[in-house]
């Protein structure tokens, strides 16, 4: 049975996605476990995923409070760029901006539920993109530092939504968008200081996700309040299991030592005994 400490999901970009599951330094493939019941066990253990403390809660997806409060990649502008403070002097970790924050960003638009925009490190896109459950995306943009592309996608933001709905992305609820004319659209809001980084290209990049069914109900496993899951897995998406009784956002456990294997069947005649009439 496989173990370890939850590090997220890694994907190879095929049609459909091919998933991995991290635990410590091991990588399961998940895709030929679709259809199958799966046992994940939450063992009690947490811990920080960069100091590797033993922890009793996370902070922003698998930190202790100490990393969460001084590391560079949990900064409010992390998820808040334009408010970049790096030229005031106060960046928690100047080196980790220079090899994150101070290179090329892509602000694009994507569709995972409807239209939104966002921005991702450039050569990372494909990874964002599928993180978010996107159907569709397209570069709008390319902008040399993170606190630029920041700038621009909080402008868009007054035009065009820069949050996904994961329920409807879950349910496979996707309003049908014509990226390229959505693209076209706006453009019209572009501040003139920002025009000379748009690009042409229009490819649009597509995504198929590998799922027998979509849920109907949205429910959520927390393994902190149940550290038990029995349930077959019917699909994967973004950093969600889909499992046919719930769902479970993996990234939000980081850090959190499991237990997981394909459930052994049943035999029919204990399957007989625990029949109810």
């Amino acid at each position: 049975m496989p173990s370890g400490m939850l590090q997220g999901l890694a994907h190879r970009y095929e049609a459909p996605v091919q998933y991995r599951l991290k635990l410590d330094d091991t990588e399961i493939p998940l895709n030929d476990w679709i259809g199958e019941t799966l046992h994940i066990q939450f063992t009690g253990e947490i811990r920080c995923v960069h100091c590797s403390r033993k922890i009793k809660k996370t902070y922003n997806s698998g930190y202790c409070y100490p990393c969460f409060t001084e590391l560079a990649e949990n900064d409010l502008c992390i998820v808040k760029p334009h408010e970049c403070h790096f030229d005031q002097g106060t960046c928690r970790d100047p080196e980790f901006a220079q090899t994150y924050c101070m290179v090329p960003h892509y602000v694009y638009l994507a569709v995972s539920s409807g239209l939104k925009v966002g921005l991702t490190r450039k050569g990372n896109q494909m990874k964002r993109w599928t993180d978010q459950g996107a159907m569709q995306a397209i570069p709008l943009a390319e902008l040399p530092t993170r606190k630029l592309a920041g700038e621009l996608e909080f402008e868009l933001s007054k035009h065009v939504m820069d949050k996904t709905d994961w329920r409807k992305m879950l349910k496979g609820q996707v309003d049908e968008i014509d990226l390229l004319r959505s693209r076209q659209e706006i453009l019209a809001h572009v501040p003139e200081a920002f025009r000379p980084y748009l690009l042409d290209d229009e490819e649009v990049h597509e995504f198929a996700y590998p799922q027998l069914q979509s849920p109907e109900k949205i429910k959520t496993y927390d393994l902190a309040k149940a550290p038990l899951i029995t349930d077959r897995l019917i699909g994967i998406k973004g950093n969600y299991l889909i499992f046919e009784g719930a769902v479970l956002n993996v990234k939000k456990f980081s850090g959190y030592k499991v237990n997981i294997d394909i459930a052994a069947p049943v035999p029919a005649e204990e399957a007989e005994d625990q029949l109810v009439f």
